[in-house]
This record gives C-alpha cells, sequence and structure tokens, in this order.
C-alpha cells in the first residue's frame, strides 16, 4: 500500500512535469498556456492529448486508461493545488478542476462493449440521439442529526463524492448515535448533470440488426456541448449503472452506462468515410477520364435496366450543389432534391436502395412506416425516471447525407406536413413538453411513390395522378415520372434482366461501388465549385428568355421561378463535382439546363392546353384551370344575383357558351365545394360563399 501511494504521489509530479516541458511542433508549450487561460477565464477543465502523454510516459497515460477514476482524482486534486499556488483567488469561485482526455486510442465498437472495459477509459462514436434537460446532481450532502443532544451538521459521505444514489448514514460520526437525519440543501453541494443516449451510426449497423445503444452521462462543464443528432466521439469511463432496485437485492442484472471524460463533436460530415492514398489516386485518375459522368449514371443501379435521366438526377442529388451562408446568416440549401412517381414494377425502390447504398451517409425509410415523429424528432418520457428526452428522427440523423423516403405516398398527410421546413430551411424546430429546439436536418431527400389510380395516366395533370400536396411537390427539384408502357425496348428489358439472373454483366464499363462511395465522398468533401461568368450567363439567359415567354400574352402560362434557377444553379455545380473540378462551365450549365427541361417537359406539362405551366407543381393548377374555376364563379355569382341560387344545368349552358364543356364543369363545382368557395343552398343549386 506504502509503494501504491508513492506511485500515486509521482504520477502528479510527473504530470506537472509534463505541463511544464511539453513543447509542440512550433515550440509551443500549449498546456502551460491552457492554464494560464483557465485561471484567467476561470474555466473548469485542462485538456491533455493522450499521445502527448503516452510520448512523455508510458506507465502514466497506461494508469489513465486502466484506473481512471482514482489515477484522474490524484492528477485533479495535484493540477488544482498548482493553479492555487499560481493564483489564490481562483479557489473562491472553482471548487474543483476536470482532466479531460482526448484522442484516446482505444475506440470500442458499441456492440462489442463487454465487462472487459468496466471501470476502464474507452472511447466511442456515434449519434447522440436523445438528451434530458440539464439537472443538478447532489455531490457532497450536509445532513444535520436531529436528536436534542446533538444537532450537529455534518458531510456525508465523509471521504468521497457519491454518484446518482444517496444513502443516508445508519449513525451520527459527530455523536455516534442512531437517529433521524435531514439533509440540509443549502449547505449542500450540487454539480451539473445531463443525461444522453447515444447510438450506432446508420451506416455501421449490420444489415438486419437493430442499432444498439448506450446511455452516457455529462457533468459540470460538459453538459449542453451536444445536441440530439450531432455525430460525437466520446472518451470516458465504462461504469456499472447503480439501481435503487437492484440495491435492494430484487436483481442481480446490472447496466453498463459511460461517464463522460470528454467530447469531440464531429464537424465534418464526411470523416466516417476512410480514403487511403491509393485511393485519391484512383479517384484523381478516374475524374481525368472526359466520360466520367457517364460511366457514374451508368454505375448507378447497373442492374437495373433503362432509366437514364432518373439515374442521372440520383447521380446529381448524391454529389449535390454548394450550400450557402449569406453575409446576413441566411443559408442557401446545396442539397438537391429527387421525387420519382412511378407505375409498380419499375424498380424505384431497387434505384433507391442503391442510392442508401453508394451515399456515404444515408437513412433509408417508407412513408408506410413513418410517422412525422420518426421522421423529425419528438419527446419522449422514460417510464422510470420520468425525465423528458428530446430525440432525434430519420431526417436529423441524415444530416449531412441522403434521406431516402420511399413509399411517400403512402404516408399520412399530418406526418407529410413535418418535412417542409427539413426540405427547405434544412431544420427540424420542435416544441413539446416544454422543451423548444431546433435541429440540423441539413439532408439530402431522394423520394418515391405511386401514382393515385395505381398506374399514371398521362391525360390527367400531375396533382391529378399523385397524392402529395403542392407545398411538396413545389420543394423537389426534379420530379420524374416512370411509365410501364410495352414497345419496342422489351426484347432488351428482358435480355438484361435474365442476363442479371445468369451472372452476365457488364462490369467493365461500370465504377465499382466502394470505389463509387469514395468518389462521392472526396468530391462532396474536397470540392467547392464556383459559377464562371460564362455559366452564369448561360443561366441567366434561359431564365429570362422562359419567362419572356409567360410575359408575351396574357394567357401564358408561367413556365419557371426563381425556385427552379436556383436549382439550375445547384445542378450545375452537381455536374462540375462529379468531374472534381471546382468551376462551373458553359457545358455544366447546359447539361442542367437539358434535364430541367426534360423536367419541366415531363412533368409541369398543362395538359389540356399542351402548354409548360409551373403552376401544375407549384400551386397544383394550371392556369387553364385557375381560369375556368374564376368563370364558373362569375356564373354562379351572375345567376344566384337574379335568382335565389345557380342551378348545375344552368350554370353548364352559360359554361358551354363560353367552350367549357359538361365534364369539366361539374369537376370545377366538387373541387370548389370541397374548398369552401361555393355552397349548396338547394339540392343541385349553388351560391358563392
Amino acid at each position: 500500500m506504502i509503494l501504491l501511494a508513492i506511485q500515486q504521489a509521482d504520477y502528479g509530479d510527473l504530470l506537472l512535469e509534463f505541463i511544464n516541458s511539453f513543447r509542440d511542433n512550433k515550440g509551443k508549450n500549449t498546456y502551460i498556456n491552457q492554464i494560464n487561460e483557465i485561471i484567467a477565464y476561470r474555466k473548469k477543465s485542462l485538456v491533455i492529448n493522450f499521445a502527448d502523454l503516452f510520448n512523455f510516459n508510458e506507465q502514466l497515460a497506461t494508469q489513465i486508461i486502466n484506473n481512471p477514476k482514482e489515477t484522474l482524482s490524484i492528477l485533479e486534486n495535484k493540477i488544482y493545488e498548482y493553479i492555487i499556488e499560481k493564483d489564490p483567488t481562483y479557489q473562491e469561485e472553482i471548487k474543483k478542476i476536470h482532466i479531460r482526455i482526448t484522442n484516446v486510442p482505444r475506440t470500442v465498437e458499441l456492440r462489442k462493449i463487454r465487462t472487459n472495459y468496466a471501470n476502464k477509459l474507452i472511447s466511442i462514436e456515434g449519434i447522440l440521439v436523445k438528451s434530458t434537460p440539464v439537472k443538478q446532481r447532489l455531490s457532497k450532502a450536509i445532513f444535520r442529526h436531529l436528536n436534542p443532544d446533538c444537532m450537529q451538521d455534518f458531510v456525508w459521505p465523509p471521504d468521497e463524492e457519491f454518484d446518482e444514489i444517496l444513502e443516508v448514514p445508519s449513525t451520527c460520526p459527530v455523536c455516534g448515535k442512531a437517529g433521524q437525519f435531514k439533509l440540509i440543501e443549502d449547505k449542500s453541494e450540487f454539480v451539473d448533470w445531463q443525461k444522453a443516449v447515444i447510438q450506432e451510426r446508420p451506416e455501421e449497423i449490420p444489415p438486419g440488426q437493430i442499432p444498439r445503444q448506450l446511455e452516457i452521462v455529462f457533468e459540470d462543464d460538459l453538459v449542453d456541448s451536444a445536441r440530439p443528432g450531432d455525430r460525437v466521439k466520446v472518451v470516458g469511463v465504462l461504469e456499472i449503472k447503480k439501481d435503487s432496485q437492484i440495491r435492494r437485492g430484487s436483481k442481480s442484472i446490472f447496466d453498463f452506462y459511460l461517464k463522460v471524460n470528454s467530447i469531440e463533436i464531429s464537424q465534418k460530415v464526411l470523416d466516417e468515410v476512410k480514403i487511403s492514398e491509393d485511393d485519391e489516386k484512383k479517384i484523381r485518375e478516374l475524374s481525368r477520364d472526359p466520360w466520367i459522368r457517364e460511366k457514374i449514371i451508368s454505375s448507378i443501379a447497373p442492374s437495373i435496366y433503362g432509366h437514364w435521366e432518373i439515374k442521372e438526377a440520383i447521380a446529381l442529388s448524391l454529389f449535390g450543389g454548394v450550400p450557402k451562408t449569406m453575409p446576413d446568416g441566411t443559408r442557401i440549401r446545396g442539397d438537391i432534391h429527387v421525387l420519382i412517381i412511378g407505375d409498380p414494377g419499375t424498380a424505384k425502390s431497387q434505384i433507391l436502395q442503391f442510392a442508401a447504398r453508394v451515399a456515404p451517409r444515408a437513412v433509408y425509410t417508407t412513408g408506410k412506416g413513418s410517422t412525422a415523429a420518426g421522421l423529425t424528432a419528438t419527446v419522449t418520457r422514460d417510464k422510470n425516471s420520468g425525465d423528458y428526452y428530446l430525440e432525434a428522427g430519420a431526417l436529423v440523423l441524415a444530416d449531412g447525407g441522403i434521406a431516402v423516403i420511399d413509399e411517400i405516398d403512402k404516408m399520412r398527410d399530418e406526418d407529410r406536413v413535418a418535412i417542409h421546413e427539413a426540405m427547405e430551411q434544412q431544420t427540424v424546430s420542435i416544441a413539446k413538453a416544454g422543451i423548444v429546439a431546433k435541429l440540423n436536418a441539413r439532408a439530402t431527400v431522394i423520394a418515391a411513390g405511386n401514382p393515385k389510380l395505381g398506374r399514371y395516366i398521362a391525360e390527367r395533370g400531375l396533382s391529378e395522378n399523385i397524392n402529395l400536396p403542392p407545398t411538396i411537390l413545389s420543394r423537389f427539384d426534379l420530379i420524374f415520372i416512370l411509365v410501364d408502357k410495352p414497345g419496342t425496348e422489351d426484347e432488351l428489358l428482358a435480355s438484361h434482366i435474365l442476363d442479371a439472373h445468369a451472372g452476365k454483366g457488364k462490369e467493365n464499363e461500370i465504377i465499382d461501388t466502394d470505389l463509387l462511395k469514395k468518389y462521392i465522398a472526396y468530391a462532396r468533401k474536397n470540392i467547392a465549385t464556383k459559377l464562371t461568368d460564362e455559366a452564369k450567363s448561360l443561366l441567366q439567359d434561359f431564365f429570362v428568355e422562359m419567362r419572356k415567354k409567360s410575359s408575351e400574352s396574357p394567357d401564358s402560362p408561367i413556365i419557371i421561378t426563381p425556385r427552379q434557377l436556383e436549382a439550375l444553379i445547384r445542378l450545375s455545380e452537381a455536374y462540375a463535382r462529379m468531374a472534381l473540378r471546382s468551376e462551373v462551365t458553359r457545358e455544366d450549365a447546359e447539361r442542367a439546363i437539358n434535364i430541367m427541361r426534360i423536367f419541366l417537359e415531363n412533368v409541369g406539362l398543362d395538359v389540356e392546353s399542351g402548354k409548360i405551366d409551373i403552376d401544375t407543381i407549384m400551386t397544383g393548377k394550371p392556369k387553364s384551370a385557375r381560369e375556368k374555376m374564376t368563370r364558373i364563379l362569375e356564373i354562379i355569382d351572375t345567376i344566384s344575383g337574379s335568382n335565389e341560387c345557380a342551378r348545375v344545368k344552368d350554370i353548364i349552358k352559360e359554361a358551354e357558351g363560353l367552350g367549357i364543356d359538361k365534364q369539366s364543369v361539374e369537376k370545377l363545382i366538387s373541387d370548389m365545394r370541397k374548398q369552401g368557395l361555393i355552397y349548396e343552398s338547394r339540392p343541385e343549386c349553388y351560391r358563392k360563399v
């Protein structure tokens, strides 16, 4: 025991020697600078890089890993004494200092945490999915013995701090007698305390497995250092969770929790994909290929035949544009949202699954199994403790990556509304149970759904075919329709499917999935593209020209809005990123205009007038339908002015005179009634509201 005490005393001296003698690459003593900052700003933590300590003294570093509680306690006391020697006034404000260890080499996977790591200092990585509000934990209790002969106050426990469970003393340490004891809160010491839950990252979960979670506890100056949705690297002591029920002897099964020593928040979105020097060489070599874009598009879901434009759109959304923050703090998203609407059996889900696999960070969910809370965020209550937790949903967990939503048309309306804010503002706001929070959801949304009536009907407009409100449709940069149409390519399609099942593929022409994943991560991380003057003028000319067509005559619908111009900029940037170029050229802008034209001609078409009308997406009603509705309203108003109400047969008669057929009139009357523009005052007789 004496030898151990000498060693432990030596550890304190060794640490002081390390702090005073350490020099970094530039010859600066960073730890002395830190201590000066601690004194000046009354900070509570000294952050030590484990690698620096290990290089100085292996034995001390190993002792911190294997016996962290005792060793860190001795070291903290020594540092506290050292600081008080330098500035005696420090102890008046700060009662304790913490040593925070970073860069610990023992990183343990959440699903591989076992008993042999108990009471050791370990490092874990994952996503923070829940956190409680900050509370106060009693660290040093002052009890009063209520015996009239004693009535003395005493500190409990006398030698050390206790954890979450407070054991009331059985006898008074002052008089040695038993009796009643009262906790004196005013004199006791408290420390800030917060509980959170860390979960495995979605890309690390083995297929078919439930993600593992671990409870973690922040104390003192670490509280509120991270919020749900943050990807974190946590260093801490793995401890056994002490429960009051267990203390009474009802259970022999215990849980782990991690008492956090230090936390690092991963700011860089794409640090998870490790790119070696060889990988970088391959990526750079690939980017020099003049046909690199075509190669990447061919490598998107290669087992699926055709759908070139859709694969191109998926590739663009995987690379994405460049997000920008304006001087006034406004953030413009760089993510390209894509929606695929198609007939059953056209491999929509397979394309989406591939996108989720190849994206450096992705969360896959389906509309049927997703609620508003599951997609965005929610407040849950712990059954045992009654604590409220803020819990992050799929779009928050996909922050900086891709959220793939299959069967989006099957979602309930009230759940679908939740993704509005996440798609445009890229945040998720929540106000429940007194918790008001704003979480980041900077995710690209790739969604797919089936037409309302089973198959897509070309004679009907987009909003009549899709069970999605215009508010969501307008937020997608690109929308594509997959129609299963028998024709000349059926032989090639059959041949492709049969070859795929027989194991015959065209492997030479496509990029390997792992390499493509690294290529995308490298491009997103390192390539920040800018528009050249040539590309700018081309996009400007296209936008102005399309708007001019809308202003030529009063009957012309609006073809394009500023929202599409922003989408064009993002698409141009994504094309440049595909070739690892930092400048957007004229060719990139031309390609962006081309895919935008395909989208507008297929989706933004008013089926009645045959003209492109962006309002079919933006408002759900093309200009022609709006004008008809206005005329019918005028007819109803005129007839009901002279009569009590307007009969349907009279409305049809008047409308036919204006060139509106009976079927359209009946549909418009039904729509206006649903919208509350007209009401039925008598059977088959209407008045304007």
